[in-house]
């Protein structure tokens, strides 16, 4: 059985896309801290391992995979996870405004008996947004709940996006095709 441990809707929808059966299982609470001298492009990786480490209990004489899961922004150097309010949430989206950055999305599955960790990243472009519009999206979609306060899916995205580089999954936060591929690799199907 893979289990999910994420109560975000998007990744849970996007892991329904691969007609895999699952369950969501979380535990609060877990620390997700990273020592600040770790590279950005590492940080979410670290933390999806980091969350799997209590579910060792869950793993214990079963075939059941857990996956974990973390997503970052990052733009000219700034690490950006999910903002504190809507204040904050409008000073992300105004710093990413007529930027690149990358949406870094790390993973980690786990067993009884081994773990496989990887990150994907994928390049976003965002055309100038002005106050208005900022201001619009955050208090009609409140993405308190999303890393860089934005959702591609979502309103900003179809406005703002001129440009993506990688996987558009991966941005939403749960780069699919990838953990399909490693699924494979830990359990492949009998032929």
């Amino acid at each position: 059985m893979l289990i999910l441990s994420s109560n975000s809707p998007r990744r849970q929808e996007l892991l329904a896309g691969l007609d895999i059966p699952y369950k969501v299982f979380v535990i609060d609470g877990i620390d997700e801290s990273y020592p600040d001298t770790l590279p950005s492009e590492d940080i979410a990786e670290y933390i999806a391992v980091k969350k799997a480490a209590p579910y060792a209990e869950e793993l214990k004489g079963n075939d059941n995979i857990v996956l974990t899961a973390d997503t970052i922004v990052v733009c000219d150097g700034k690490v950006m996870g999910k903002p504190k309010d809507n204040a904050d949430a409008c000073s992300m989206l105004r710093f990413l405004s007529g930027k690149s950055h990358q949406v870094y999305t790390g993973v980690c599955l786990t067993t009884n008996v081994a773990q496989r960790h990887f990150t994907v990243c994928t390049d976003v472009t965002f055309r100038e947004l002005t106050d208005k519009e900022i201001n619009y999206y955050v208090e009609k979609y409140k993405p308190l709940d999303k890393a860089g306060a934005y959702g591609i899916q979502e309103w900003i995205g179809y406005i703002g996006i001129t440009g993506i580089k990688g996987s558009y999954y991966n941005v939403m936060g749960l780069p699919v095709q990838r953990i399909y591929e490693e699924l494979r690799k830990i359990s492949p199907e009998k032929e």
